[in-house]
């Protein structure tokens, strides 16, 4: 692995610290097989680091403390190439005395936001299990960067008992700094910050989301209440960890993607592309402190997938060496089942496993749709999967007033059968009451009652006419691994309707015919996907028109925006009213 290649997987929910501590001596609980993959991974970092950490080279983010972190993991690892080599304590030097230029007075750090109080929290998130680690090193190397972290540490922490947030995750990632700070140089005022925090409350609903409904920020959430409930007493916060877990696990994809679909944050746009090595550390901190074979069992099926190394092994070990619990086997594992059919009412959200098989279908954007990091608004409403061939979404468009894709106003199960359903109702407007003119034409900046657009209409106090509607309901049924997706549009006629599935890049398509763009039509009958000895089969096809361009409606072109990704676009089309059904096997 490049180094660039290291700064890549550098991700704030994967890395964010579990503070464990090993044991010295090797006992039958210890994974010492995991123990010396961990050592020989963090080893090859290292000697990427040892080339790439120059003095008048460094440039500050918070990659400085993984940096620090990893120098540490392998100077304090009995086992390592690189243990108790002074080399290392020059590049920790060199690190150290870097990281403490870019501190502010108030000891925050700026990495995109300036003299942020959770960006910092991140940093010091990861110094202090290395801090912890080095302090109990006895050689007399190590005095001189005990010290410097120091100063760093408790800098950084006159900022974070002050600092304020932005968003909800921010909290709890202060709390868990202040939880590492605190458990190093033991302060009352730390522990009143935390508490300060914890008295807004926790909210995890009942399906186990967070505010965010991301697997990202579930990472991070999870991981900051680990650290407090064993750093700062607070056994309680392990609570909506379990119940956080035990919902994730229905949104593993069987290569090791989580599904996005009702994130509130910018992953709901990656189609399922985050690994699920974001939750491992959790995963098997849980299982181990909780006996849970059923969270065993998600550990061990993480360590199988391909990314595991590169994820965790390369950059895992510091975790490991702070306490022996994260170094212990893991319990038994429980079987893991090989289908389920699972729906989360508060997100809207279907998951569905029929052995190779899983399919996606949502419906919870967040209503009035508007388009802003905190808010659910992916249009990406199906997906479905067989082993490698993977179609990542589908989507509907209608050329109806601008309006875009279709979102749905919830999930309903009716029958054995789940239903999408919106309908569109788009006026015109007639003149302002007598009551409500003005003789200078100069009205409230509002928002047209579609919400497509503004305008100094006072749009809300005009009555309306001529209302044009469009309904669309969108029906799924299963039968084993196949299943079956009903569309019926109507309303206002000669609409064009368009249905945008896109293909993971680089399977093979036949069966369609090639349109403009790197675009492709499934004109008739039934197509196929192919990737990695799988294949996907959809019909039939249908092709009333060609309008396979700017689909992303009103709220989106204005501003010269696309929601368009990587992958083999397939476009079947029609006109209202129109009725037809889709079958994936």
């Amino acid at each position: 692995m490049n180094r660039n290649e290291f700064l890549k997987i550098g991700t704030m929910a994967a890395l964010s610290p579990l503070f464990v501590r090993a044991s010295e001596t090797d006992t039958p609980t210890i994974d010492s097989g995991l123990m010396k993959r961990l050592i020989a991974a963090n080893d090859k970092q290292v000697a990427l680091l040892l080339e790439s950490i120059q003095e008048g080279k460094l440039r500050f983010s918070r990659m400085i403390a993984y940096d620090i972190a990893v120098l540490t993991a392998s100077y304090c690892a009995v086992g390592s190439a690189y243990y108790h080599t002074p080399l290392l304590i020059q590049k920790l030097d060199l690190l150290t005395k870097f990281l403490a230029t870019a501190q502010s007075e108030d000891g925050t750090v700026n990495v995109g936001n300036l003299e942020s109080p959770p960006d910092t929290a991140f940093v010091i998130e990861i110094l202090c299990p290395a801090a912890e680690i080095l302090k109990k090193e006895k050689t007399k190397d190590v005095d001189a960067i005990n010290q410097q972290l120091k100063r760093i540490i408790l800098k950084a922490g006159e900022g974070l008992v002050v600092g304020g947030v932005h968003t909800p995750n921010h909290r709890w990632v202060i709390s868990a700094a202040l939880s590492g700070i605190n458990s190093l140089y033991p302060n009352k005022k730390y522990i009143d910050r935390i508490n300060d925090w914890l008295d807004e409350g926790v909210f995890i609903d009942d399906d186990g989301h967070y505010p965010e409904r991301s697997g990202i920020y579930s990472g991070v959430e999870n991981t900051a209440f680990i650290t407090i409930g064993r750093l700062a007493n607070k056994k309680e916060l392990f609570e909506p960890v379990r119940k956080n877990l035990s919902m994730y696990y229905y949104y593993i994809e069987p290569n090791g993607d989580l599904v996005t679909n009702d994130s509130r944050r910018q992953d709901q746009y990656l189609a399922a592309q985050k690994p699920v090595t974001l939750l491992y550390l959790q995963y098997r901190y849980m299982a181990i402190r909780d006996n849970n074979k059923h969270f065993a069992a998600i550990a061990k099926m993480i360590e199988a997938l391909p990314g595991f190394e590169k994820d965790i092994l390369t950059r895992s070990l510091f975790y490991f060496l702070e306490n022996e619990t994260l170094q212990q086997q893991l319990p038994s594992a429980a079987s893991l089942p090989d289908r389920y059919e699972k729906v989360f009412s508060t997100s809207h959200l279907l998951r569905i496993k029929e052995k190779n098989m899983t399919a996606t279908l949502f419906g919870g954007v967040d209503w009035p749709l508007i388009i802003a990091s905190g808010r659910s608004n992916s249009p990406d409403f199906f997906s479905y999967r067989k082993g490698n061939a993977i179609l990542k979404y589908m989507r509907l468009s209608t050329s109806f007033f601008s309006m875009g894709y279709f979102y749905s106003e919830g999930l309903k199960k009716v029958g054995n059968k789940y239903v999408l359903h919106k309908q569109l109702d788009i006026p015109y407007y007639q003149p302002l009451p007598k009551d409500k003119r003005n003789k200078k034409g100069d009205y409230k900046l509002s928002p047209s009652i579609d919400d497509r657009f503004w305008n100094k209409m006072d749009f809300k106090n005009r009555p309306i006419s001529n209302v044009k509607t469009l309904d669309t309901t969108i029906t799924l049924s299963k039968t084993g691994e196949t299943i079956e997706l009903e569309f019926e549009v109507n309303g206002l006629k000669e609409v064009p309707v368009t249905i945008e599935l896109c293909f993971a890049k680089g399977g093979t398509l036949t069966g369609t015919t090639a349109a403009e763009n790197n675009n492709n039509l499934l004109e008739q009958g039934t197509g196929e996907y192919s990737s990695g000895g799988d294949v996907i089969r959809f019909g039939p096809g249908n092709a009333a028109h060609k309008m396979i361009a700017n689909l992303e409606g009103e709220r989106y072109g204005t501003h010269f925006g696309s929601l368009r990704t990587e992958g083999e676009h397939v476009y079947i089309t029609g006109k209202t009213p129109f009725k037809h059904k889709l079958t994936f096997s």
